[in-house]
C-alpha cells in the first residue's frame, strides 16, 4: 500500500468546487454529437473485446447507453456493468460487476476493459485488483480513487446512502459506505493497479463534483485533461477520443 492510496481511507471531506458548472452538461453532450469521433470518425477501431461500462455514484446503466453504442460501432464488444443503480453496499457492487466480468471473459475468451465514471471508475480499479487475470486494463472517468474530497452536498447523499445499509444491514457493517470498511472491495481500494493493467485517469479541472486532484495517478503518462463537466465526462468527445486511443494501444 502506497501514501498516496492509504489517502481514499482517510481523506474524506467537503471541498469548493464549482458544482453550478454541472448545468453546463448539456453542451458536452451536444458537442459529443455534434462530433465525427461519435460516429467513429478519426479514431482508432477496436478489436472485438470486451469493454464494460460502469456508472457513477447515484446512476445506473442507462445514461451510458450513449457510450455503449459508440464502443460497438468503432469495434469492440460492449457491456453494461449490471450492477443496477449505483447506491449500495460497495462490495456488493463490485460483486455484481465481477459477474459481468467474468461472463465478458468466458464469452469473448480475452481479457476484459473496464471504463467507470466517477465512483464506477473507484469500483471498477478495487474488482481490477482482485481480478487482474481478468481485466486488461481500467479507464477512470472522474474518478475520486486517491480520497474522497467532493462538494459538500455530494457527501450529504453518500451520507444518506450509507445511513441507508446501516438500517439495511443493521450492525453487520457499521462502517459501510466509508473508507474504514473491512470488506474486499473498500480494502482492494487501497492498493495500487497491477502493473499489467494498464491505467487511464481522465479529469477535469473544472470539475464541479469533486476534487480534480484525487483523480489522477502519479504516473503523469497515464493521465488526460480535457474541459467540461464532471458529469459531462460521460459524454465528452475529447473523452471518447482518449478512450478509443487507450483501448486501442493495451
Amino acid at each position: 500500500m502506497t501514501a498516496a492510496t492509504q489517502t481514499f481511507q482517510k481523506d474524506r471531506r467537503g471541498v469548493n468546487v464549482p458544482l453550478w458548472r454541472e448545468a453546463l452538461v448539456g453542451l458536452d453532450w451536444m458537442a459529443l454529437h455534434a462530433s465525427p469521433v461519435y460516429y467513429g470518425l478519426g479514431v482508432p477501431h477496436g478489436d472485438k473485446s470486451a469493454v464494460i461500462v460502469v456508472p457513477g455514484f447515484l446512476g445506473t446503466d442507462h445514461y451510458l447507453w450513449a457510450m455503449n453504442f459508440w464502443l460497438r460501432r468503432i469495434g469492440y464488444t460492449a457491456y453494461m456493468s449490471r450492477i443496477g443503480w449505483n447506491a449500495e453496499c460497495l462490495n456488493v457492487l463490485t460483486e455484481r460487476l465481477g459477474e459481468t466480468i467474468d461472463k465478458a471473459y468466458a464469452e469473448t475468451g480475452r481479457k476484459v476493459h473496464l471504463i467507470g465514471h466517477s465512483l464506477g471508475g473507484v469500483l471498477s480499479r478495487s474488482i481490477a485488483v482482485r481480478k487482474a487475470d481478468q481485466v486488461a486494463s481500467v479507464i477512470t472517468l472522474g474518478s475520486p480513487f486517491r480520497g474522497v474530497r467532493s462538494h459538500p452536498l455530494v457527501l450529504d447523499r453518500a451520507d444518506d446512502v450509507r445511513k441507508y445499509m446501516l438500517r439495511k444491514r443493521r450492525e453487520e457493517w457499521p462502517d459501510c459506505y466509508t473508507g474504514y470498511c473491512t470488506c474486499a472491495a473498500v480494502q482492494a481500494m487501497m492498493w495500487q493497479l497491477p502493473e499489467d493493467v494498464r491505467q487511464t485517469a481522465i479529469y477535469t479541472k473544472t470539475d464541479g463534483v469533486v476534487d480534480w486532484q484525487v483523480c489522477v495517478s502519479d504516473d503523469s503518462a497515464v493521465n488526460f485533461e480535457v474541459k467540461g463537466t464532471h458529469v459531462g465526462l460521460a459524454f465528452h468527445p475529447d473523452v471518447y477520443r482518449v478512450i478509443a486511443q487507450r483501448l486501442h494501444h493495451v
